[in-house]
This record gives C-alpha cells, structure tokens and sequence, in this order.
C-alpha cells in the first residue's frame, strides 16, 4: 500500500506507535507538556520531512541573536571608573603578571654620584660657558668652512679642556658590583609629558612587552595622583629622580635622560622618550646580534653632523682640530639601547657632558644648529673611549598628516634588519599622542594648559578637520608599503588613556570611541560593568 493511500487514522496510528518505541529506546526525550502531543508530532513530521525549515530556524536563532548584541554595541558610559584592565582585550595582557622593577639602591647609587661630582667639578671645560649661537633665517646646512669659525675658543682654552677631559678618562671609576641587575625599558616622563608617557607605556604592553619599565620624573610634584598605582598594574614603577640628585644641579630637562639611565635599577637598558611610540615588541633588541657583538644600539637623526672641528681634539681623537666627524650622522636619542656593565666609563663621560651640558658642551657639539642637546653625548663618550657600538644604518623615515605635505612623526627602523628599514619606533616629534590635547574642549582654560587649545580647538593644528571631520590621521600610503597599520592600535591606547585611567574623564571618552567608530569601525560593547572593544 502507497503511503498517500493510508488514512489519516492509519497515519496518526504508526506514528504513534514509532513515538513509543523511540521513548523506550529513550531516543528523544518526551514532549514537553505545554504542547498537545499531535501538534508536536505534526511539528516533528514537518521538520523531518522538510530540511528548508531546518536552515529557516537556524536563520531565524541567529537574527535574535544579533539583534540582542546590537542592543548593547555602543553603550558610552557616562563613568570613569571602569574596570582597569581591558579584559575583552588579552593581546595587551601578560599571561603571567610582570613584576615591577626593584627599586634601585639609593644609597648606594647616591655614594656613586657624590664622587662623581666631586670629579666632574674638579676638571670643568673652560671657558666655563659659551654662548649658543644663534642661527636665525639661516636655514641652509652650514658649509664645513663655515663650522670651523663659528665658536671663539681660544687655544688655551681648548688645550687645558683636553687636559681636563683627559683626567675625566683617567679617574672614571670601575662598574659597581651588585647595584644593577636585569633588564628593562626607562622613560622620562612628568608634566605634560606624562599623558604622552601613558600613550606609549599602554602600547608597549599592546605591542607583546613583557619588560619591567621604570618611569622617571623630576619630582613627586609632577606625578599625576593615581596614575603611579595603576602603572603598577602593568609591571611599571614610578621613581623620582630628586630622591638621587640635588636637581639644581641638572637645570634644563635635556640633562635628565643620562641621569635616568645611570639612576636606574636595570644593568641593561632601553631607554624611550615619553612620546616615542614602538610599533612593535622591542624585546627582542636585547637578543639581537647586534646588541650582543657591540651592548650599544644608536639611531640617526637627519641632519650630518655640526659639531665644532675642536670636538675631536678635546676627547683626544686628533692630535689637532679636525672636520673629521662633519660627514657623519648625528643621533637621534628618543631611543638608546645600553649595557651599563659594559659601557659603564662611556655613560659616565656622558653624564660628564651633560653635567656641563646647558653652558659647554651642548653648544661645542653642534654649534647652535638643530639637535642641541643631551643626544649625540652619546656617541661622543664613546668615541672618546673607543668603545665599539651599533649604528643603525637606515635613515629616519618622516611620517606626513594624511592629505598634506605637513610632517608629523618620524618612523625609526629595526636594526636587525640591514637590508630593508622596517618600522619600529614612531617618535611623535610633532604631534604628541595624547587625548587630552587631542579632544578636550575647554581645556585650554587649565592652569597646566592655558594658551594651548587642543587640537580640536586649533584652526592651526594639521590634524583638527581630521578630528572633526573623522578622518585618518597618518598618510597611509608609507605604511602600507611595510605592510602595517599603526594608527587603529594607537587609538585603542588613547581610549584606555581616556576611559580606564585617572587621565580622562566621561567627554574624552565618549569622543575618542566616536572617533574610532566612525573612522576605523570600532565597537563597543558593555559587558556588565565592563566595556569590551571589539577590533572593525
């Protein structure tokens, strides 16, 4: 007998009867009481017989089911006090908690430098300070004719300079056992350059860090309150560089890079400036051949070098004054990698040049022309010692505001690499990544910021139609050909900045996850207390 020939009695009857033997085999659990036990047979034969209805409810469970998520995507929260940690985020996460750097042994490190000063004061260069030139309307690189008649040193002055500079040499005293251990990454932060530090700090853990990172300001004067307490959190410790050193001493802040090199607890350092961003984990410097073959790492600045030809006589690298470093690279110090055991002299005849750094050698090392400061010290000191160290032969890469010729940041490139400059660190020499003087209206009212409108606020800023309008900030095309895309990942570090820490507040918050949505897809979503940022 066909089966459209049976009755519906006869129908209903077998399927009665297969319902039976599949609740005693226990195949399928019984109907639940809320439905008549026809309906739900009628429901089954359906279902069974059919497969479409199948694939409409699977359709139908995951229209409810994106209907309910899109219920909470872009919740902005009106409060500051979300969860510290970006749970929903655990590429920014250790997997095991880093520990916090130990604290360096003051006492000891006190004891270093009391000598060392009293070194440092007994050979001073003379003339006890040379007046920084000036050069004004003269934008063209100065012709090596030129640089030799810039200073008026006289040649009793340079002779009993080399004199005292050789003393330095003789009297530097030996590595300290058991005052520095480990590894680490220090920055210099404080003021303002705080919040740049907090940009860059939450990239180094977004980027894999697992370093421990001591973070260094003049005074507890310039600590933001909490900020320190949750630096812990990350494997970071605040430490004061008045808690080693009279800072009267060190009157211009370009003097306080050497000395937290020297102050710090690490044997081995990375040093960052505060708005010197990697763009990936830097950990590995430490195990590179490079690092391994010479303990120093130096990156190039743009300009050759413009130093006085009396440099290379004073440190005793000539018999006589000498052009001989002008057709060099000066450095650009927004990062140094440093073995203090093993260039230990070198970085102390560079905190001798520092020391003396406003008044004398600043201005002997590049005459006035860009780059006066702490950076090529470095080189100097251990040119000086004929100490052996890594020049990273590519060039600094400039980054430009998208749409215009305007510069904004300059790209260094991984010194494993000699081939091809592939990015590692982008220094905000231009524009300083923070949200503050990004986005904050009114903020220019402060006492800390008056006269500095955000960048929002500015006619004059190159990135304000960018912030209004919900645009990229970079131009893209220099990234993409190295095949990266930095901007999205710092801009999930200024909405932690904004919304997860003492630095923001409800507005910052609520305009940067705008930002990011409109220009690069973000979501977010509240997950109880919580708010997970979900990647475009």
């Amino acid at each position: 007998m066909q089966l459209s020939e049976l009755s519906e009695k006869e129908v209903n009857r077998r399927h009665m009867k297969l319902d039976v033997e599949m609740l005693e085999a226990n195949a399928y659990p019984p109907p639940s009481p809320l439905f008549h036990r026809s309906s739900f047979r009628l429901l089954r034969r359906q279902l069974i017989s059919n497969r479409r209805y199948l694939i409409f409810l699977a359709i139908f469970l995951s229209v409810l089911l994106v209907t309910y998520q899109s219920t909470n995507i872009y919740k902005l929260s009106g409060s500051t006090t979300l969860d510290p940690l970006n749970v929903c985020n655990p590429s920014r996460l250790a997997t095991t908690p880093i520990p916090l750097p130990p604290k360096p042994d003051a006492d000891a490190l006190t004891k270093v430098w009391k000598n060392l000063k009293v070194l440092f004061d007994q050979h001073a260069p003379l003339p006890s300070e040379i007046p920084k030139p000036k050069h004004s309307g003269d934008n063209d690189f100065p012709s090596k004719e030129k640089l030799a008649h810039i200073l008026n040193i006289t040649e009793g002055d340079a002779t009993q300079t080399r004199l005292e500079h050789a003393a330095v040499l003789r009297h530097i005293p030996p590595y300290p056992r058991g005052i520095f251990a480990g590894r680490g990454i220090v920055m210099l932060a404080g003021g303002r350059y705080s919040e740049y530090a907090a940009t860059a700090l939450t990239m180094l853990r977004e980027v894999g860090s697992q370093l421990p990172v001591e973070v260094w300001m003049k005074n507890s004067s310039e600590e933001k309150a909490g900020w320190c307490t949750e630096l812990k959190e990350q494997g970071m410790a605040c430490r004061m560089l008045e808690d080693y050193i009279d800072m009267s001493l060190l009157p211009h802040p370009y003097q306080w890079k050497i000395f937290t090199m020297l102050f710090s607890s690490f044997q081995e350092v990375l040093f960052l400036d505060a708005d010197d961003i990697p763009l990936r984990n830097p950990d590995y410097l430490f195990e590179s051949n490079v690092y391994k073959k010479t303990g120093a790492i130096l990156w190039p600045d743009y300009w050759l070098h413009t130093g006085s030809p009396l440099v290379p006589y004073i440190i005793a690298i000539t018999d006589k004054a000498s052009d001989m470093l002008q057709d060099e690279k000066t450095v650009e110090s927004g990062q140094v990698v440093w073995d203090k055991r093993r260039h230990w002299r070198s970085l102390l005849l560079a905190v001798y040049y520092n020391y003396y750094g406003p008044k004398f050698y600043y201005t002997l090392i590049s005459q006035g022309w860009s780059g006066w400061g702490d950076k090529d010290t470095f080189p100097i000191a251990l040119k000086a010692y004929g100490e052996e160290y890594y020049s990273v032969p590519h060039g600094i890469q400039t980054i430009f505001v998208n749409g215009t010729i305007q510069g904004i940041a300059m790209v260094q490139s991984d010194p494993t690499n000699e081939t091809f400059a592939d990015p590692l660190f982008l220094h905000s020499n231009i524009v300083k990544w923070s949200v503050s003087e990004f986005l904050c209206v009114g903020c220019s009212t402060d006492a800390a910021t008056v006269g500095r409108p955000s960048a929002l606020e500015n006619p004059q800023s190159p990135i304000q139609s960018h912030l209004k309008d919900g645009k990229r900030i970079f131009s893209m095309p220099q990234f993409e050909e190295k095949g990266i895309d930095p901007e999205p990942k710092l801009w999930k570090c200024m909405e932690r900045t904004a919304c997860r820490t003492v630095w923001g507040n409800a507005q910052l918050c609520t305009q940067t996850r705008e930002h990011m949505s409109k220009v690069f897809g973000f979501r977010f979503n509240n997950l109880g207390d919580k708010v997970c940022v979900v990647d475009p």
